[in-house]
């Protein structure tokens, strides 16, 4: 993790009034601390084609159903396949930075539109830890396992109920593990 997510994270939690070492662990678990591609300048995404085929009412067989890989090289060409079919739908089933919050939140994060939404992401890695903390702060029950530092039921809430069964089935760590031993880490 970069030393500016480290100080804009402990910006963005006093804010809100979150543990910025809950916070942090948070972003290292869910993106591995990146909000933008390092090799395009991109915003980090993840273009889900489940998602997309719900929020489109019709979108034709392409490149975007095609996608299921968490490779950024790999995830542009589905999204922007997607997005040339419709673009709010394709927006709203993809998620973007650091929190990889799902577009369809856009309303919940308190902005008027998905797009306004991904622009406010584009400009910042502040502005996406910023939509992290405002997505945990709408979420009463996220909110209360974070402060109380339940990492089983954060990772249930942000990830699914099934969050243990993909983890298994990939031999992955437990978002709730991983996120423990980075909130050991940066509480240090």
């Amino acid at each position: 993790m970069t030393n500016e997510i480290i100080n804009l994270t402990k910006k963005v939690s006093s804010e809100f009034g979150f543990d910025p070492a809950v916070m942090l662990a948070f972003i290292e678990v869910e993106t591995g601390g990146r909000g933008f591609d390092s090799s395009t300048g991109k915003i980090m995404i993840q273009f889900e084609p489940a998602w997309f085929k719900k929020k489109a009412a019709y979108a034709p067989s392409g490149l975007w159903n095609l996608n299921k890989v968490d490779v950024q090289s790999k995830e542009w060409p589905a999204f922007n396949d997607a997005f040339k079919k419709n673009e709010n739908a394709a927006m709203e089933s993809t998620s973007i930075g650091l929190g990889q919050i799902m577009g369809f939140h856009f309303k919940r994060l308190g902005f008027a539109t998905v797009g306004e939404m991904w622009d406010h992401a584009k400009e910042s890695l502040q502005n996406q830890i910023w939509q992290i903390a405002k997505f945990i702060d709408t979420d009463k029950n996220l909110k209360q396992a974070i402060k109380n530092k339940d990492w089983f039921t954060i990772a249930k809430i942000y990830n699914g109920s099934g969050f243990m069964d993909i983890a298994r089935k990939y031999k992955r760590e437990p978002y709730n593990i991983s996120m423990q031993a980075a909130y050991n880490k940066y509480s240090k």
